[in-house]
């Protein structure tokens, strides 16, 4: 089995095997200077740029070390946005898979309640936005007491949305006897700040970038009036011809402009901005992933954290205001050792904002010409065969994973009084099963969820149609989610 290069690290099979099927080959920088002084319970703060491979950095320890046993959350992971929450959730849950680690994402905008049953199960993990956090703590529904490990991930964005103060809050609320790590791409005052003030002598790690921005990463700028941004912009993707591009845009009502305007002109395109309901935002993520579509109109809320492969192509449409966020919008490109090219639109009177960008990340943005008319009808027959040819669909790196899993489910839960030790104990005497192939087990009020591993899926799913549990005939068939 151990084929992958994270061996150095004396991890268990359980996590090596999903670092496997989820093809992790050879850990990144941020992860061999990380991991090992996770593993060894210290706390760290990490300074490293957007796309570097943080999550596992710190996923890889917490599942290595977490107690399975414990029924209550043992690490807490406070992200800025509810995309990332959700993105961390799913990268905990597959490192974890097989070692059975259960993570639960709290977050605004989904439904209380619904969050507040799934923390009364068993769970390892709760990766959750600051305010949701702090909500669930204030209302007793996030058991604190055996919190070993706290990530503040993305802590730069944290200040940068105002969500500071929420997370001293919730800090004060944690044992005091826990592991801090703090990741962030810039180090602003106001988080050494807090990393002196809640962090027992932490281990300092940077990974160094060329400047703030990886040396992947092709900058240009083209000068344009703002009544011709969407004509320089459909004359750069012909020329550029993206196989995978973000379009920036500064507010809600400019993401649904641009993309009106490019549905209009037949482009494979879809938006994402923070007015849209959470169901829609993580739909239209989900479909980028996969490369169902190629351009993706958004705001600064899909520049945080979302890891999304081989992006070709960032287009800032609007220059952002904030000079962090040049930097962390560009890092969707130019990812895990790719090359990449970011193209920014500037107008006439935003020079000030760009010289404070340039400031920022250590070098001058090379000004160009916009593609000249030759240009864009040298490339527009190559453009049109792109975007009217079906895109590759890109496969989840949790495929391979989830291929040996089956979620079952039961028509019976705490009501009935049945518990995981009853379904263990059952589904263990199905000749060639084990309890090592029975996954995460999540017991509702009616009904209960089961994950079998290692491709036993469809042996169990027979026997259980003819097997009591704790006395009982349930109903089973393979969940649909």
């Amino acid at each position: 089995m151990n084929k992958t290069g994270f061996n150095e690290f004396n991890l268990s099979e359980d996590i090596v095997k999903a670092l496997d099927h989820l093809n992790y080959e050879n850990p990144t920088e941020v992860q061999s200077r990380v991991i090992p002084v996770a593993l060894e319970d210290q706390d760290l703060v990490v300074k490293s740029q957007t796309g570097s491979g943080k999550t596992a950095s710190f996923g890889i320890p917490i599942c290595e070390n977490v107690q399975w046993e414990e029924n209550k959350p043992q690490a807490l992971v406070l992200t800025p946005t509810r995309e990332l929450a959700a993105q961390v959730r799913e990268d905990i849950t597959n490192i974890g898979r097989f070692k059975r680690i259960k993570a639960a994402a709290v977050y605004g905008k989904s439904p209380f309640e619904r969050q507040k049953l799934e923390l009364k199960q068993k769970t390892h993990v709760v990766v959750g936005t600051p305010g949701r956090v702090l909500d669930h703590i204030q209302k007793g529904t996030l058991a604190l007491e055996q919190i070993k490990y706290l990530v503040i991930d993305e802590a730069d964005e944290m200040l940068n949305m105002g969500f500071i103060d929420q997370v001293e809050a919730i800090i004060q609320e944690l044992p005091a006897k826990r592991v801090t790590m703090l990741f962030s791409a810039t180090l602003p005052e106001d988080v050494e700040n807090l990393s002196r003030k809640y962090m027992q002598a932490p281990v300092q790690i940077e990974i160094k970038a060329s400047g703030l921005t990886t040396d992947k990463i092709e900058h240009s700028i083209i000068e344009v009036k703002e009544e011709d941004k969407f004509s320089l912009l459909k004359n750069v993707t012909i020329v550029e011809n993206p196989d995978s591009c973000i379009i920036f845009c500064r507010t809600q009502e400019n993401v649904d402009q641009v993309y009106l305007e490019l549905e209009s002109a037949h482009y494979p395109a879809d938006k994402i901005h923070g007015g849209m309901i959470q169901e829609d935002r993580f739909a239209v993520m989900d479909d980028f992933k996969r490369g169902l579509f190629r351009y993706l109109v958004a705001t600064d809320v899909a520049a945080r954290g979302i890891d999304v492969e081989n992006i070709s192509h960032v287009i800032n449409y609007d220059l952002p205001m904030e000079k962090e966020s040049y930097v962390h919008r560009t890092g969707r490109t130019g990812r895990a050792g790719k090359a990449g090219k970011a193209i920014t639109f500037i107008t006439p009177y935003e020079q000030k904002y760009l010289s404070e960008i340039e400031d920022y990340i250590g070098f001058q943005i090379e000004k160009t010409d916009p593609p000249s008319k030759e240009e864009v009808n040298q490339a527009k027959t190559a453009f049109e065969d792109k975007i009217h040819s079906r895109p590759e669909v890109k496969r989840d790196k949790s495929e391979a994973l989830n291929k040996e899993i089956m979620k079952l489910y039961f028509n019976g839960g705490k009501k009935k009084k049945l518990r995981a030790v009853d379904f263990v104990g059952t589904i263990a005497k199905i000749p060639g099963v084990t309890a090592d192939d029975i996954g995460i087990i999540t017991i509702q009020d009616n009904v209960t969820y089961i994950d079998i591993l290692n491709g036993k899926g469809q042996t169990v799913l027979q026997a259980m149609k003819n097997t009591t549990v704790k006395g009982k005939q349930l109903k089973v068939h393979k969940a649909k989610k």
